[in-house]
C-alpha cells in the first residue's frame, strides 16, 4: 500500500511553504505525522509529489527519518511532464501554474503499482482514517473510496474556507459539490458564495482518496483533452476530485463514502499554526505518537 502526498502548493493564504513548517513538539513537518500513521498500519510506500526546487530537500530530509524497510519516491511535478506525443509548444509552454492536482497524482504513474491513499500534504487527517484506509484496500475490492469529515468540525476560526460537501445513499458517494465560502453562523453553516445553508453534520471530503492504477490512464485521457483546448490551457486545472466524479458519473467505478472517524485540522492560514501545534502536542502527551516522531 501506498500513500502518496500532494506538497506541491505555494501556501499564498498561508504565507510561506506551510509543508515544511515546524509543527511538530520536535520540530516536525505536519506531513511526517501522515507518513507515521501510514506506516503503522502497514504502508509500505511513500510517494511525496513537490516543486522541483525541493525535490533534494526532502529527499535528505525524508531518507534519515522513514524505516528503512519503506520505499521513499520524491517527485517534481513539471509543466514539461506530458502524454507520448504531445509536444510541450505554443499556448502549453506559455502556461506558468501547475496543471492541477489530478496532473500531480499522474506524476506517480511510474513508481506506483497497486492501490494508494491520495492527501494533502499540508493537512492533518487522525490515525482512524489511515486504518480505515488500510482495511479498504485489503479487502480486494476494486472501488475508490472518499474518508469523510463531519463539515462542522472542518472549518476555521479565521475566515471562510472551501469544503466540498458529500451526496450520499447508504457508504456509495454519489457527488462532492464544491461550496467555496463556508462559515459558521449562530447554529447554522452558510455559503456565502451560494447563500445555501448546512446542518453541519454533513459528511466533508478533505480530499483523503484511496485509488487504484487505473486512475492513471483516465487522467491521462483527460489530459490529452485538456492540452487540446487553449482556453483550459490559459484558465483551467485539472482537478483530482472532478477527474473521480467523472469516472463514477460514467459508472466506471465505484465510490464509497468511509467516515473517518477522527479528527481534521489544516493550516490554511498562518492563524491557524498556532491552534495546530497545540493539538500536536496534546496528541503527543496523550500518546498518540512518540517525541522525537523518528527515533
Amino acid at each position: 500500500m501506498t500513500l502518496l502526498l500532494m506538497a506541491a502548493g505555494s501556501g499564498s493564504r498561508y504565507g510561506k511553504l506551510k509543508q515544511f513548517d515546524d509543527l511538530g513538539p520536535k520540530g516536525e513537518f505536519l506531513m511526517e505525522f501522515a507518513m507515521y500513521d501510514a506506516i503503522k498500519n502497514n504502508f509500505e510506500q511513500i510517494v511525496v509529489i513537490t516543486k522541483a526546487e525541493n525535490v533534494t530537500f526532502l529527499e535528505e530530509h525524508l531518507s534519515t527519518r522513514l524505516p528503512k524497510h519503506v520505499q521513499l519516491n520524491v517527485l517534481a511535478q513539471e509543466l514539461t511532464d506530458l502524454p507520448d506525443g504531445v509536444e510541450f509548444t505554443g499556448t502549453r509552454a506559455e502556461r506558468k501554474k501547475p496543471w492541477g492536482t489530478a496532473h500531480a497524482v499522474w506524476t506517480a504513474r511510474n513508481v506506483i503499482s497497486g492501490p494508494f491513499v491520495v492527501i494533502n500534504a499540508d493537512d492533518f487527517y487522525g490515525q482512524s482514517a489511515y486504518q480505515k484506509a488500510a482495511d479498504f484496500m485489503s479487502a480486494n475490492t476494486n472501488a475508490y473510496a472518499l474518508l469523510g469529515y463531519t463539515l462542522k468540525n472542518t472549518l476555521s476560526e479565521h475566515g471562510s474556507v472551501s469544503r466540498g460537501v458529500c451526496k450520499v445513499q447508504g457508504d456509495d458517494l454519489l457527488s462532492v459539490e464544491e461550496r467555496l465560502k463556508l462559515i459558521q453562523k449562530n447554529d447554522v453553516i452558510i455559503d456565502e458564495d451560494t447563500g445555501l445553508e448546512f446542518t453541519g453534520e454533513e459528511q466533508a471530503s478533505m480530499n483523503f482518496w484511496v485509488c487504484r492504477p487505473s486512475i492513471f490512464d483516465k487522467i491521462e485521457s483527460e489530459f490529452r483533452i485538456f492540452l487540446n483546448d487553449d482556453e483550459r490551457i490559459a484558465n483551467s486545472e485539472l482537478y483530482l476530485p472532478i477527474t473521480i466524479q467523472e469516472m463514477l458519473q460514467a459508472n466506471e467505478v465505484e465510490v464509497k463514502c468511509i467516515p473517518s472517524g477522527g479528527d481534521w485540522f489544516g493550516v490554511t492560514y498562518a492563524s491557524d499554526k498556532e491552534k495546530a501545534m497545540e493539538s500536536l502536542q496534546n496528541k503527543t502527551r496523550e500518546g498518540q505518537y512518540v517525541s522525537p516522531l523518528w527515533n
